[in-house]
């Protein structure tokens, strides 16, 4: 097995192990390990893709992909390094990255760390030097598919039989409630002074810290875990309500779509991706699950009421059926790659909310409009 992916970093760490993926359907990838050592010897999960060109450090940090093994399609990752200003989280919660090729030296002003050290801080394990080429298609063709990688060669080398058993076992996210494993365990306050600004309870099903940054902007952020009910949250006294971003299967969390439906017609609300997905199925909107899910800064949509064409940040494998939404709720984005709906309004309500990322961090900021949307339904704006 060829050892050329990765030619070490400024850490000085011994060389890597060779290593492989197996995925579900029997596929096995050559490469090398990375970042830090998996437990048991094993990393597994959903193999997805991510088209981002940069911006790696903010998806490996962004709570969506609990449960996934996330492959960059780019193939140079690394070479600006990373810092702390970056991190979307308080850690990493995706199961593994795959890279083609991570950069032997990271260059930038900002740079802290370079990317090898920062998987190890996260306690997050990769595999370099495979054909992510290869790999993608493959996705691309047959859907998000489950996979196992660990070290073949060296100190608590796996077998490939133990690969593929474990990969087998791998159950995807669909039907997983992912949420509880990233959410706060306690409510706390971010953004303007409590007395100052209006009052803003996000509910934290997986929040990213750049969303915190948009709304704190303009309000108090009081963010509570994703199990608060509904007559918490009014207790509150809140002047909107934000629906976060956050991984996996919306229908594991029941008692969130509940806390929602109680909350709708009582205060203004806005959701993003997982929120979107919550307040769609609150209203008795259907969701299904994508072939290989949006991960990437490059996905063109458009708003229905002016035609205006925005290119977004995205991070979902599940989605809103568009002809489930009734006479309840409207139908206000699409995306003009798949025709997947991209945003609702519902009826005679002050609520709204998008599949895409506005706050983007990755990607592109063309709908960051729609926070100022939110602060003017609120009254702040």
């Amino acid at each position: 097995m060829t050892l050329s992916a990765f030619h070490g970093s400024a850490s000085q760490h011994s060389p890597p192990q060779a290593a492989a993926l197996v995925l579900a359907d029997g596929s096995v990838f050559e490469g090398e390990l990375i970042g830090a050592t998996p437990a048991g010897g094993i990393a597994a999960g959903e193999v997805v893709f991510n088209t981002a060109l940069s911006g790696y450090q903010e998806i490996l940090t962004d709570p969506s992909y609990a449960g996934q093994i996330i492959t960059f399609t780019y193939p140079h990752i690394g070479n600006y390094g990373t810092n702390r200003a970056d991190n979307e989280s308080r850690g990493g919660f995706a199961r593994g990255v795959i890279v083609r090729d991570m950069a032997r030296r990271h260059s930038n002003w900002r740079a802290e760390s370079h990317l090898d050290d920062f998987l190890r801080s996260l306690g997050l394990t990769g595999i370099a030097g495979l054909d992510t080429r290869r790999l993608t298609r493959m996705i691309r063709s047959n859907g998000a598919i489950p996979g196992a990688f660990g070290a073949v060669e060296g100190e608590g080398a796996v077998d490939l039989a133990a690969l593929t058993a474990a990969a087998a076992a791998e159950p995807g996210t669909t039907g997983i409630d992912l949420v509880n494993a990233v959410t706060t365990s306690e409510p706390y306050t971010v953004g303007q002074a409590k007395g100052t600004a209006p009052l803003v309870v996000a509910y934290d099903f997986g929040i990213k810290t750049s969303i915190l940054d948009n709304l704190g902007a303009f309000a108090t952020v009081e963010v509570v875990p994703a199990s608060t009910t509904a007559a918490d949250v009014m207790a509150r006294e809140p002047a909107g309500v934000f629906l976060s971003n956050g991984p996996g299967d919306p229908e594991t969390v029941p008692d969130s779509i509940e806390a929602i439906g109680g909350l709708l017609g009582n205060v203004p609300i806005f959701g993003i991706c997982l929120g979107h997905q919550l307040l769609s199925l609150a209203i008795g909107a259907d969701i299904e699950k994508l072939p290989f899910g949006h991960h990437g800064g490059n996905h063109p949509v458009k708003e229905l009421a002016t035609n205006k064409v925005e290119i977004t940040s995205q991070n979902h494998n599940f989605a809103v059926m568009a002809d489930s939404l009734g006479t309840v709720a409207d139908m206000t984005h699409v995306n003009l790659n798949d025709g997947v709906c991209e945003g609702i309004s519902v009826r005679n309500e002050q609520a709204f909310s998008v599949q895409h990322h506005p706050e983007a961090s990755p990607g592109p900021h063309d709908a960051v409009h729609l926070f100022q949307r939110f602060a003017e339904m609120i009254g702040k704006g």
